[in-house]
């Protein structure tokens, strides 16, 4: 079986201060937890950790993003 984290590389999702500060973050909006992008970012610099690990915490948590600046996300 391969390893797919590269040697080195921690699995932030599994950091409990990055995911408490994800879900401090998420405001509620029609009874669901949104985080927007920018927040996003902002957490993923603050933390040191990629905005991939954010949108992992986010999937894990049922947190939408919104206002994507991609336009992925509506």
């Amino acid at each position: 079986m391969h390893n797919l984290m590269a040697r080195g590389e921690q699995k932030m999702c599994d950091d409990k201060d990055l995911v408490n500060a994800v879900l401090e973050r998420a405001g509620r909006a029609d009874g669901k937890k949104r985080l927007t992008c920018a927040q996003a970012f902002e957490l993923a610099e603050k933390f040191n950790a990629k905005v991939i690990e954010i949108g992992r915490i986010c999937n894990k948590q049922n947190i939408r993003i919104r206002n994507c600046q991609l336009g992925c996300f509506k």
